[in-house]
Parts: C-alpha cells; sequence; structure tokens
C-alpha cells in the first residue's frame, strides 16, 4: 500500500490542531518537551530526527513516520542515513518493523522529491 505522507501530515496537522485546543495545558507541555529533546546538543538535530524515525517504525505509528521523515529531510538527512536508520530499526524491531521501514523509506522519497525545486533538478 503506498501512502500519500505529505497528505497525511497535513490531515493529521488539523487533527492536532483541534486536540491542541481541547487541551491547551497538556499540549503546551507536549511541545516544550519537544522543543527540549529536538534542540542541537550533543547530538545534532537531524540525528535526533533519524531517532526518532526509526522509534516510529519500531511502535508502528503512521503520523510519526510522515512527521519525522518531514523532519529528517528538512534537516538535511540523507536517504542513506535513512536506510541506516531502518537497520537499526529492523534489527529492534522484527518482522513488523520491516513493512513500517519500507513505509519510512516511501515516506522519506516523497518528502525529499517535494524539497527538491525545479531549478535543483535542471
Amino acid at each position: 500500500m503506498v501512502h500519500d505522507w505529505q497528505e497525511m501530515a497535513r490531515n493529521l496537522s488539523g487533527a492536532i490542531k483541534q486536540v491542541r485546543q481541547g487541551t491547551p495545558d497538556v499540549m503546551k507541555a507536549f511541545s516544550q518537551m519537544a522543543q527540549s529533546a529536538t534542540v542541537d546538543g550533543a547530538l545534532d538535530a537531524r540525528t535526533k530526527e533519524l531517532i526518532a524515525l526509526g522509534i516510529a517504525v519500531a511502535i508502528r505509528c503512521d503520523g510519526c513516520v510522515a512527521f519525522h521523515a518531514q523532519a529528517a529531510v528538512k534537516h538535511g538527512a540523507t536517504r542513506e542515513e535513512v536506510m541506516e536508520t531502518m537497520g537499526m530499526a529492523l534489527y529492534m524491531g522484527a518482522g513488523p518493523s520491516l513493512m513500517y521501514a519500507a513505509q519510512a523509506v516511501e515516506a522519506y522519497d516523497q518528502f525529499a522529491a517535494a524539497a527538491v525545486t525545479p531549478t535543483e533538478t535542471a
């Protein structure tokens, strides 16, 4: 099954907005935690997004795959880095993670293709 990961991310953003409005204190705390966890430290943001993508595969979270594949592209992750991350996710998650690893690579490829501007391909 091929997903439209960009559409999934857009659709989830609207639903997340509803949760944010319904639980503002919880979502504020969640956002603060996300900001603290993703700031550059001993690991840079790209590495942290690759870790998050691997965890998304291991726990089989479609929405997490969409958002973290998108963020991996934004932070300059390469396809080779994504593939190595998928290897670790497979090691940790076995067979079910293989299905999600295929989807995570598909999501990364879609976001990476969308990030290429027409002048970059000429």
